[in-house]
């Protein structure tokens, strides 16, 4: 029986054992990868435990546990402890499903469950060439701004690298301090996170690239894989008070940095922010990676 002391935190000495697990069984979400929850582990809490060849994710935000889907060879036996160990440490949705192998599954296994789409939470997923070229009357609009940002300012791209990354790192302090980090407790929880991001670039396996005005850090954004054909930005940053159109840029830039390795950039999810679902549907994503919750009240009227 799966029990809370059978979880251990996810670190940076596991980093080796979920490549490998995800060579074998490839993420399509950005929530499940390494990088996301090294980085954030400071606010949710991330754990894991290894059970017959699969892994079993939890995430503790606010004293709330909810637990994923196992990530491995499917099991009835490990999803039915699963479900009674959601039940009985979880919160009100104490079950998330993040890919749709996993939400297939768990239909086929109890058919009378409902599975609540998240929307919020869904991943936007782009061709990385289509973000790289802006080719195409749909992107006509920000063609326009990426080329008018290049006629009003002489700029440069460079990869992330141990000769610059501390000057990245000062840059993220000046934009936290720009936008105030301190002032809400989720920009603070991102300020942390990215810092570690930072702090521990090459150990957690980033990547990314700097767009300099006149010898000055822009922007800058940090690269993580996905699976072998998806990328996903994990951070993007830039002072567009100070320059108008920069984040068009950068976000044109790493897609120009990745198209020869990655088929597809995942670009996270929107949280329900308008600005920010308005942004990211502009960039006319390829697909989306769906996000399903069950509730406490379904689990226990259809998995008792």
């Amino acid at each position: 029986m799966l029990k809370p002391a059978d979880f251990k935190p996810v670190t940076l000495d596991d980093r080796d054992l979920f490549d490998r697990h995800y060579r074998q069984f490839p993420q399509v979400h950005s929530d499940n990868t390494f990088a996301n929850m090294v980085c954030w582990n400071h606010y949710a809490d991330y754990r894991y435990v290894e059970v017959e060849g699969a892994i079993v994710l939890s995430s503790t935000i606010d004293g709330v546990t909810s637990y994923r889907m196992p990530i491995g060879p499917k099991n009835p036996d490990l999803l039915e402890d699963l479900i009674d160990l959601a039940l009985r440490e979880g919160g009100e949705t104490p079950l998330w499903i993040l890919d749709p192998e996993n939400e297939a599954w768990l239909r086929e296994a109890y058919p009378a469950l409902p599975l609540h789409e998240n929307r919020d939470f869904f991943d936007y997923i782009y061709r990385t060439v289509d973000l790289a070229e802006l080719a195409g009357k749909e992107y006509a609009t920000i063609r326009h701004q990426v080329h008018r940002f290049g006629r009003e300012y002489t700029y440069t791209v460079e990869t992330i690298t141990e000769e610059n990354i501390q000057e990245a790192w000062e840059f993220l302090v000046v934009w936290c301090e720009w936008r105030d980090c301190d002032a809400e407790p989720i920009l603070a929880a991102e300020k942390d996170a990215i810092l570690f991001a930072v702090n521990n670039f090459f150990a957690i396996g980033l990547e990314g690239w700097i767009v300099r005005i006149g010898g000055t850090i822009g922007a800058i954004s940090i690269v993580g894989p996905v699976n072998e054909s998806m990328a996903v930005v994990h951070f993007e940053k830039a002072l567009p008070d100070t320059y108008r159109n920069i984040y068009k840029v950068i976000t044109t830039e790493t897609a120009a940095g990745l198209r020869e390795r990655y088929r597809y950039v995942n670009r996270e999810c929107d949280m329900g922010v308008a600005g920010l679902r308005e942004s990211k549907t502009r960039y006319h994503p390829a697909c989306m990676v769906k996000v399903h919750s069950v509730t406490r009240r379904d689990l226990e009227t259809c998995c008792r």
